[in-house]
């Protein structure tokens, strides 16, 4: 079984129906999930072309994609681990509802809620550039959490939605550190030590994350794997990399696969283009670590840390 912590298929969902064409997912089963992928973050997110109208954009994908599930036979959305569960024994792909960046809950912990009730488990506190709860990693100035994004993490708390650390800049991941004591992810990012790009993470925060009993998944984006050799081989040398450090019970995957998005066709590791391509990481994987260890990387670390926080 595989956990992907991070999917960009709700932009794809969005702009295929708004061509006016349904059940896109079961349309694309065998391309986006085959065999492998048993549950999945369906995290939206605000394009920049977006965020002007960001809490707009936003209701009307949820929506999309809700109406998208409920056409087809094969999807179910959930909202807690023994509702995963019980999807998985039905043969049913468990979807969760993740937000990539919190533009559309503008500085209303109110619209937070709203979201919480349409189903959101998953907040990345920001994408790559500025809102209203912090600065993200490509911002040009290096604030941490605004006043309003520690109010956002105390009432995910109380909600019980996962407070997901990609995407957010150094002095913001440590600002979130110091406010929760709960365990955090880091959905789609790799190690910086391997590849020093600002969406990676220090061995400082991987450690970080671990001790709070959290996950990072690993991301397939070439430029976060390696700047000249962007390989399989090489995104499982993060893995390896990340499980020695931190433990094997505190590394994950979250893929971040965006093939399908209009302008990222090309963008993708040598060997690990698609969904495809997973059997071939598994059996990497098996070659490195033991049977138990595999199966907490693919699947049950990041059930470990939803169990605990929805």
């Amino acid at each position: 079984m595989i956990f992907d912590a991070h999917s960009d298929l709700p932009t794809f969902v969005y702009d295929e129906r708004k061509k006016g064409k349904r059940r896109v997912l079961e349309e694309n089963f065998e391309r986006f999930f085959g065999n492998t992928i048993t549950a999945r973050v369906m995290a939206i997110w605000t394009r920049k072309e977006r965020r002007n109208q960001a809490l707009r954009y936003v209701l009307e994908a949820v929506n999309s994609l809700k109406k998208d599930i409920a056409e087809g036979e094969s999807f179910e959305l959930v909202t807690n681990v023994k509702e995963m569960r019980k999807a998985i024994e039905s043969g049913r792909i468990a979807l969760w509802l993740g937000l990539e960046g919190g533009e559309p809950i503008e500085d209303s912990t109110d619209l937070l809620e709203v979201f919480y009730s349409l189903g959101l488990r998953v907040l990345t506190l920001t994408w790559s550039l500025r809102n209203a709860i912090g600065d993200g990693v490509f911002e040009r100035t290096k604030g941490g959490l605004t006043n309003f994004g520690i109010e956002v993490i105390g009432k995910a708390e109380e909600l019980g939605i996962v407070i997901d650390l990609s995407h957010i800049n150094e002095a913001g991941f440590w600002d979130a550190m110091e406010t929760t004591s709960f365990p955090v992810i880091a959905s789609h990012s790799n190690a910086k030590r391997l590849c020093s790009n600002p969406r990676n993470l220090s061995d400082e925060q991987i450690k970080a994350i671990a001790e709070r009993d959290g996950v990072v998944g690993a991301v397939a984006i070439p430029s976060f794997v390696h700047k000249n050799e962007p390989t399989l081989e090489k995104y499982v040398e993060h893995i390896e990399y990340m499980v020695e450090l931190a433990g094997y019970r505190h590394v994950g995957l979250g893929f971040d696969f965006v093939y399908y998005l209009e302008g990222w066709s090309g963008k993708s590791i040598r060997g690990f283009e698609n969904e495809e391509k997973i059997p071939a990481l598994i059996e990497l994987l098996e070659e490195r670590f033991s049977e138990k260890e595999v199966e907490a990387i693919t699947f049950r670390n990041f059930e470990r840390v939803f169990r605990k926080i929805t």
